[in-house]
Order: C-alpha cells, then structure tokens, then sequence
C-alpha cells in the first residue's frame, strides 16, 4: 500500500461535501494533512467535518463556510486558514457545478453560474492561496478539469468551456509558479459515480461503460488517489500536465 505521508501539509479543499471532494478530504486526513473543506452548506459541514474525524481515526479536519465566487469571502478565508496553520501547502480547485441544456435552449444565468463557479472561483483561489506559496517556495495547486474538457459533449457548452478553461489555466500557472517552487496540475475525471451523474439517462451511462476499457465508472476514491499523488512529494518534477482518471475512456 502507498503511503503519501502528508503530515504537516495544510490541504484547502474547495466543494469538499460533494463525492470527489468528501473523498479527497478523507484520503488526504488519512495521509495526515492537515485538511480544510470550503463549501457553501453550514450543517452537512459540520457533518462532515464530524465523519471525517471520526473515519481518519480523529485526524485534523476543519470546514469553513466560504463562496468561492465571493472574492472578499475567499480572501478572508485564506488570511484566516494561514493565521491558524501557519501555511497553505496544498490547493484543490474541486469545487464544480452543471446547469446543462443545449445552446439554443441555455440560459445566460445558466452560463453564467458555471462560468462563476467553475472558472472565475479557480482563479479566485488560486490568485490568493498562491502568495501564501511564493512565499514559502512550496506548494502543489490541482485543478478539476473532466473529459469533456477535453473532448466535449452534448448540451454542456458552459461546463465543457469551464473545463477546457481550465486546462489553459494549469498551463499557464504551471509556467507562472513553477519557478516559485510550486507545481500546477489538472485531473480530468471521466465517469465518476457521483451525485453529478444522478440525473444522466441509464443508457447513456451504459454508453459510457461501453466505451470505457475498464468496463466501470470511476468512484470518487478513485480520483481521491489522483489529488494525493499530485499533491504528494513522488510527483515533484511533474508540472502542467492533465491527467485523465477515466478509464481509458479517451483511448
């Protein structure tokens, strides 16, 4: 079994209540980090925060309320998980929501509440977790990305757009924080058996298994282990790349 040891790591977790994002908080609990959930709902939090202490054998584990399309929410977050840990050592961009529909039929609210979330609320921490790096010459940053991004798919122009974005984004910060000794990198899921996927048709998931070499979907731990290889100190001289948990989907 591998053992990333993260102890002394200060890991932020953005939409750490959903499947990805709960299972990438215990994983990294268990590899001894020092974990930090923002999310946007106060009483699963506190939940969760519970459970994840409880699972991790009582491991640090703190959930803060925090929108991370809000600039001065995140801002003020930041300032307060570094006051109280001292570092921010690891970023996850989890955070990501879908509000699908065709082009002729989207809605420019539709567009715009992915585009908040799943772009401008990467940029938003990125751009002040990062200092917090720089300045200690240290930090591993991963950004969610997903197959689409990669490929496309019907009826998701915003979240494909988000997604492909944010590739470009892992680039150019890869590029821009490298020299700061810091690495960028991406995860681009395929099929993950979440509550993202509730709502699509039995026969387009079957379609998807089908297409996939592995003949499953992925579980959240299976992308859970992705962040924790990424963030951990075997994947230092890795920087810029999107690495794709998909089963071989895309082959």
């Amino acid at each position: 079994m591998i053992h990333y040891n993260l102890s002394q790591k200060v890991a932020i977790i953005t939409g750490g209540l959903g499947g990805i994002g709960q299972a990438a908080a215990l994983a990294f609990a268990n590899e001894y980090a020092k974990v930090i959930i923002w999310d946007l709902d106060a009483e699963k939090g506190k939940k969760a925060e519970y459970d994840i202490r409880i699972n991790s054998g009582g491991k640090s584990i703190k959930f803060m309320l925090v929108d991370i399309t809000n600039l001065e929410q995140v801002e003020a977050a930041t300032e307060a998980v570094n006051e109280l840990y001292g570092s921010i050592d690891i970023l996850i961009n989890n955070a990501g929501i879908t509000r699908d529909a065709s082009l002729q039929k989207m809605t420019t609210e539709q567009w715009q509440q992915v585009i908040d979330v799943n772009l401008t609320g990467v940029f938003n921490c990125t751009k002040f977790i990062s200092p917090y790096m720089i300045k200690q010459k240290f930090g591993r940053i991963i950004n969610t990305s997903s197959i689409v991004g990669l490929q496309g798919n019907y009826g998701q122009s915003n979240y494909v757009a988000t997604k492909a974005g944010v590739v470009g984004l892992t680039k150019v910060w890869a590029r821009e924080l490298g020299p700061k000794g810091i690495t960028v990198n991406a995860v681009a899921p395929g099929f993950i058996a979440t509550g993202m996927i509730a709502t699509v048709p039995q026969k387009f998931l079957d379609a998807a298994i089908a297409r996939t070499p592995l003949g499953r979907v992925g579980t959240p731990k299976d992308v859970a282990n992705a962040y924790l290889f990424l963030a951990s100190k075997h994947a230092a001289f890795i920087n810029g790349v999107t690495l794709r948990v998909d089963g071989g989907m895309v082959i």
